[in-house]
């Protein structure tokens, strides 16, 4: 455990039954999901009138763990944890944190490697389909089994960012700040195709067996290559090129072999290997078909019908060399939220680090985020902001 990073120490992860099978979900298939599960962690103290509530929305493949170590020899800490702790942009001296892993996920929350309670079995691909506005409609169960009743704000990029905005529509008079980082309001139709690509690696690895490989080999290969190209559209090419280059790794010229000669395919095959040992082939189908499916304007016919009932003031990030959700899917939302008068800041930063820049760029971010909430809680009645 690194404790020179003024980390929040030592967390642990709680579950809480949101739904059961007498009191289930009605997900927006028309199909019906309960009981449901869901894990979570906090951080911070959550204060009398608890008015310093933030929600933490984690993106594509993370979990609950945003934050800390779970033991004193744990090497890793949460995937935010640059962001939330003492002094930090979420400073857990003045805010109660809330991150939860999403229904269809794969730590802790009820998805597809949960038992269906009919059969005894894992659900596997039998489980219903949800869409990042049932995510939503989970998190707001949970918030209600915690007796929190309002946010301060809710925060998070790419897939954290499209909860962010389902969160701003579906619950307007519940969010105070929507932080959206690197997100957008409705899936591109070229990550549609990199999603089912990546799916199409998963279900032809002989090991996948439609879904039902649980108590056996898992499809390790097919995981691993979605992820390979997952990861690449996370980079920008000049990140990629600054650094890796087409250096080789060992040898002093080309073997003319298919081995592994240059130090990118060595970088993308650890990161495939990496994901496939943490994460579920079946959950990977279900959070990509729920990113597939997200459109803000799909009901309405027009982002700016569907922010009008937006109450939330809001704090929009980009990126410029992030390709994955462009910097103009960004500007899309900010001028809808500005027809509709809503309070919005606006920044698009330079990174070189593509999408994943928006777990790269603390300093930049984290000044953007510190001022955003620091107006908002002094703005509170009865509050006032250190």
């Amino acid at each position: 455990m690194n404790t020179t990073n003024n980390s929040i120490g030592i967390v642990t992860v709680k579950t809480a039954q949101i739904c059961t099978a007498e009191d289930p979900l009605l997900l927006d298939s028309g199909e019906q999901l309960g009981p449901i599960d869901i894990a979570y962690e906090t951080y911070g103290t959550l204060n009398a009138d608890k008015s310093n509530v933030i929600l933490i929305n984690h993106a594509l493949t993370g979990d609950a763990h945003a934050a800390g170590y779970y033991s004193d020899t744990d090497e890793k800490p949460g995937w935010w944890d640059t962001m939330i702790g003492p002094g930090k942009a979420f400073d857990t001296n003045k805010y109660y944190l809330i991150c939860s892993n999403v229904i269809g996920g794969c730590k802790g929350s009820t998805g597809p490697m949960s038992i269906n309670p009919k059969t005894s079995k894992p659900w596997g691909l039998t489980f219903p389909i949800v869409t990042i506005r049932d995510m939503v409609h989970a998190q707001k169960k949970l918030l209600d089994h915690l007796g929190i009743t309002r946010l301060l704000a809710v925060a998070g990029g790419s897939m954290g960012g499209m909860q962010v905005l389902q969160w701003a529509v579906s619950y307007p008079e519940t969010v105070r700040l929507i932080i959206a980082i690197a997100t957008t309001s409705t899936l591109s139709t070229q990550n549609i195709a990199f999603n089912l690509v990546g799916r199409q690696a998963i279900f032809t690895d002989p090991n996948f067996k439609n879904g039902e490989y649980y108590n056996n080999a898992i499809p390790e290969h097919g995981l691993a290559v979605a992820r390979m190209i997952g990861h690449i559209t996370y980079l920008s090419e000049k990140g990629m090129r600054d650094k890796f280059g087409r250096r080789l790794q060992t040898a002093q010229d080309y073997t003319f072999n298919f081995g592994q000669e240059f130090e990118i395919e060595s970088y993308l095959q650890y990161q495939g290997k990496r994901f496939s040992e943490r994460f579920d082939a079946n959950s990977y189908f279900y959070v990509t078909k729920a990113m597939d499916y997200f459109d803000l304007a799909h009901e309405t016919g027009s982002l700016e019908t569907t922010f009008a009932q937006v109450k939330s003031n809001a704090l929009i990030i980009s990126f410029t060399s992030d390709w994955l959700f462009s910097p103009e899917q960004s500007k899309d939302i900010v001028r809808a939220l500005i027809y509709n008068k809503i309070p919005v800041s606006y920044c698009n930063i330079y990174s070189p680090y593509g999408h994943d820049a928006f777990l790269l760029e603390a300093e930049q971010i984290s000044r953007l985020i510190s001022g955003a909430l620091y107006n908002t809680f002094r703005d509170i009645p009865n509050q006032e902001a250190d």
